[in-house]
């Protein structure tokens, strides 16, 4: 496959998250966690022009982790999740700071959802399907950098803006929406240690705005009767992989994916303790080009480390194409 291949997508893809009451944190919305790895900051081969990217992340995990990584004491802990997400993304050749202008849509929804508590959803609640909050964003694409023998480095930078009108449901223990605004930006990067090596990384930065409408008893377990709203804590996370090209058409690496959770959640515009989430998945991946217009990969992720978080399993399979 080329060597100037992107995958170029955002946050605000959906994620195995809860809203457990059984837990004290599990309050950041689905973010971008290894949906995105090889020649990832590379501008795409294609050219300019619209590109549809549709991809499939199932999760599961069966561990239910608190903020010292000791499993939640419930009966049993087991989630199960299959977020499909489509987005379109505009490469135009118009400039600015030396980059390329563009601009995408990302359309995430959940197909299904499963929580096992072994008590019956009395503790982790009801799941519900459906849309979920819908992502815009704008980006800079730079060009490569050109060397001896091909391109050295290329980046972009992206903003992008979540809108909180997806599902939503204050009774359900999982939704597909947010019901609150979030705010990310991202810097990625690629850099070709030779023509057929390449090392990328993405990093983000993401601020997350008030749900004012949660579930009274949402945060019961923390000493909270009645909460009235409540705001995820900032974060950064990174996604991180390196490939090598066996064919043209074929690449097989490593990927990663990095989270931490910065700011303490706040309820009712009080900061709550102990409540930032982390999280580490790494694993291997493959990625094959049927042509400049279509691209086919498959990442498998194991969690490590989790904080505040489900700790588990995830694969990703993402398909790509130029429209002509």
């Amino acid at each position: 496959m080329p060597s100037t291949f992107s995958l170029r997508l955002t946050a605000g893809v959906l994620a195995a998250l809860i809203s457990a009451g059984a837990a004290q944190a599990y309050e950041l919305p689905s973010i971008n966690l290894g949906l995105t790895g090889f020649v990832d900051g590379a501008p795409p081969p294609a050219g300019p022009g619209l590109y549809w990217m549709s991809y499939v992340q199932p999760y599961q995990a069966s561990h239910f982790k608190d903020a010292k990584g000791q499993d939640l004491p419930l009966p049993n802990s087991d989630i199960s999740v299959t977020p499909w997400v489509n987005q379109f993304v505009y490469q135009s050749d118009a400039r600015w700071l030396g980059g390329k202008l563009g601009g995408m849509l990302l359309l995430p929804s959940l197909l299904s959802a499963s929580l096992d508590d072994g008590a019956g959803g009395t503790i982790l609640g009801q799941t519900q399907t459906g849309m979920g909050d819908p992502v815009l964003g704008a980006f800079l694409q730079w060009d490569p950098v050109m060397g001896a023998q091909g391109p050295v480095f290329a980046h972009r930078a992206e903003l992008d803006l979540t809108l909180p009108w997806g599902s939503y449901d204050k009774s359900k223990g999982l939704t597909p929406g947010a019901h609150a605004t979030s705010v990310e930006a991202y810097w990625s990067g690629t850099w070709w240690v030779k023509p057929e090596w390449t090392v990328s990384s993405r990093v983000f930065y993401l601020w997350n705005g008030v749900n004012g409408d949660p579930s009274p008893t949402r945060f019961a377990s923390s000493g909270i009767t009645e909460a009235h709203s409540f705001q995820a804590g900032q974060a950064v996370h990174m996604n991180l992989a390196t490939d090598y090209a066996i064919t043209p058409q074929l690449r097989l690496g490593l990927a990663a994916y990095w989270l931490q959770q910065t700011t303490d959640t706040k309820v009712n515009g009080q900061s709550l303790a102990d409540t930032k989430e982390r999280v580490i998945g790494y694993g291997p991946g493959v990625m094959y080009s049927f042509s400049a217009d279509d691209h086919l990969s498959f990442n498998y992720y194991t969690e490590t480390g989790a904080r505040n978080r489900t700790e588990g399993e995830r694969a990703t399979l993402r398909f790509i194409h130029h429209f002509r």
